[in-house]
């Protein structure tokens, strides 16, 4: 049997493929928590409607950008808004930034099809 994508911890549903996951419309995605050493491993936070967070590695949804990913780093320069010091808040960042991509995988996942 196929592993599942992901299971909420309360209330034990299930979500067979990440696609899944995205067009519930009972999960909403509401924070992210950088991890400055690997940013792969940062978590990306989201609310199931029975009541839980749920916390996602980056790496789970890192496939879905297809652009530039930049080599360093603007937290703390001039050109920096500090998005990512803020776990809620979620916008794109305009930096030519390591971390630029990730918010372009938060934006697609905000973005991406509820169903029904």
């Amino acid at each position: 049997m196929d592993a599942l994508f992901k299971v909420c911890p309360s209330c034990r549903h299930e979500w067979p493929r990440r696609e899944d996951f995205l067009a519930d419309p009972a999960v909403t995605l509401v924070g992210y928590q950088v991890h400055w050493e690997e940013l792969e491993l940062g978590l990306l936070y989201f609310n199931h409607s029975c009541g839980t967070t749920m916390a996602i590695e980056v790496a789970n949804f890192s496939d879905l950008y297809h652009g530039p990913i930049f080599r360093q780093r603007a937290n703390g320069m001039a050109n920096c808004p500090g998005h990512c010091l803020r776990q809620e808040n979620l916008k794109p960042c305009p930096a030519q930034c390591e971390c630029a991509y990730v918010r372009a995988v938060i934006t697609q996942i905000r973005e991406w099809p509820k169903r029904g």
